[in-house]
């Protein structure tokens, strides 16, 4: 850097442009034996479940940060507002789906929201709001291996989708919306 004085106490610093960066070439997305037995339509399906299912795990994981904040911050008590949103019908319901479209080798158990959120602790008991919010911090790890595993899942469907365009590119044209073109017929 040169540092240049341009009257006096004003010193102006030249710094130098960023460099650009190349871009990284991407390696061709190619077929796999994983996603063979998935149709086109039921590949994009298939992804399309992986989007929901990352979406509400994100979720799930801004409200178990919500409740160990409130822990933290003394005042849990104020967890009962958001008691409602972990409820059984929202927990792991995306998750089934899943299971029935391909292997789960790749995806970590997830926690007990419910049994977790139901969990009361006694705000003068260090050490029962020391256990909560291990337990918490625990969970949100959890969810955070889920959720990177949904990514990988996500980003091989994509690969997959891709792959199979650059083998039949006319497929692109069947996920476009199609409405019935209306001719007018002149008088």
């Amino acid at each position: 850097m040169d540092a240049t004085s341009t009257t006096p106490g004003t010193v102006v610093r030249a710094t130098a442009a960023p460099t650009p960066r190349k871009p990284t070439a991407r390696p061709t997305p190619e077929r796999t034996e994983e996603h063979a037995h998935l149709s086109l339509d039921a590949l994009r399906e298939y992804r399309k479940v992986l989007a929901a299912e990352e979406s509400r795990v994100s979720y799930w994981r801004r409200i178990l940060q919500a409740r160990l904040d409130l822990l933290l911050a003394g005042s849990d008590g104020d967890s009962d507002t958001l008691r409602p949103v972990l409820t059984d019908q929202r927990v792991g319901a995306g998750r089934r789906a899943l299971v029935e479209i391909t292997p789960v080798d790749d995806i970590p158990p997830l926690p007990d929201l419910a049994g977790l959120w139901d969990r009361f602790v006694d705000p003068s008991d260090p050490e029962s709001t020391a256990a909560l919010a291990e337990d918490l911090a625990e969970a949100e790890r959890q969810l955070s291996d889920y959720r990177s595993a949904l990514h990988r899942r996500i980003g091989a469907a994509t690969s997959e989708l891709i792959a199979r365009y650059r083998d039949e590119p006319t497929l692109c044209l069947s996920a476009l919306p199609l409405e019935p073109v209306r001719r007018s017929i002149p008088a």
